[in-house]
């Protein structure tokens, strides 16, 4: 099984040494073209060009950070709105009859449990997945039951504000696991590379105008760029890499255990 935690690590590295390849190969590339008393017609035009392309490319490191942060928060909250619904349906079932209730709470406790242990086995896609299936199981059980226990309910109007609660509590689910496999198309990553290897072989380029020469502007633009875009992979992945949302999962976990309290 591929381990996603190092995938950020490995797209920064490659992307620094990608940029550095490049940035020498648009320099021995300029050596060809340049020499000491070469004219430099056309330079202006060209600094333009240069400059748009670094624009456009600044722009969509932006943009891209932008939408990963905006994805990130967006999780972020998505925990706190299912703890609220599971914890909204769990003090619901205070109005279900005593012979039922008992059973429904020791499901709901199963199935917190379950949530919490869904996201813990990320990034172990295969286990998470299993976990996925269990949880799915224990939603089965809690409707199949508490419609049940509706049909007998001595006051079944009251049944009337369990049930959406019980409805919002399943559909969370289903939000919070199109919201982590929402990322940008793949085409969004290659034009992060595609631009970064073409600035990287422009700047090259233009430094084969004067002979002398020093690695460390070359080395600060590849290093910063590849930072930039392993913090936007580890943003856009918050389950796998080093910046993550587990902190969040604090809500949930203290959710379940007022759960145990009132349960003693």
């Amino acid at each position: 099984m591929m381990n996603f935690t190092f995938i950020p690590i490995v797209v920064g590295i490659s992307l620094f040494l990608g940029m550095l390849l490049f940035y020498v190969m648009g320099r021995r590339l300029g050596f060809k073209h340049f020499n000491k008393d070469a004219e430099t017609d056309g330079k202006p035009s060209a600094g333009t060009i240069e400059a748009a392309i670094f624009a456009l490319f600044g722009l969509l490191i932006a943009f891209t950070f932008s939408g990963a942060a905006s994805r990130f928060d967006d999780r972020r909250h998505l925990i706190a709105e299912e703890t609220n619904a599971i914890g909204t349906a769990y003090l619901r079932l205070d109005i279900v009859d005593a012979d039922a209730r008992a059973e429904l709470q020791a499901l709901f406790r199963r199935y917190t449990d379950s949530r919490l242990e869904y996201y813990k086995r990320l990034p172990d896609v295969e286990a998470a997945q299993h976990e996925w299936n269990n949880s799915m199981a224990l939603q089965n059980t809690i409707w199949t039951q508490a419609v049940a226990a509706c049909r007998t309910q001595t006051v079944p109007s009251a049944c009337v504000v369990l049930l959406p609660a019980l409805n919002a509590m399943i559909d969370i689910t289903t939000t919070r696991k199109m919201a982590m496999m929402m990322h940008p198309p793949k085409i969004i990553f290659v034009l992060l590379f595609v631009f970064a290897y073409g600035c990287s072989f422009i700047a090259g380029y233009g430094t084969a105008r004067n002979p002398s020469h020093r690695w460390v502007h070359p080395m600060v633009f590849a290093t910063m760029t590849a930072i930039a875009v392993y913090v936007i992979v580890d943003i856009e992945y918050p389950r796998f890499g080093v910046i993550r949302v587990d902190a969040a999962d604090q809500i949930l976990i203290e959710l379940r255990e007022s759960m145990n309290r009132k349960a003693e």
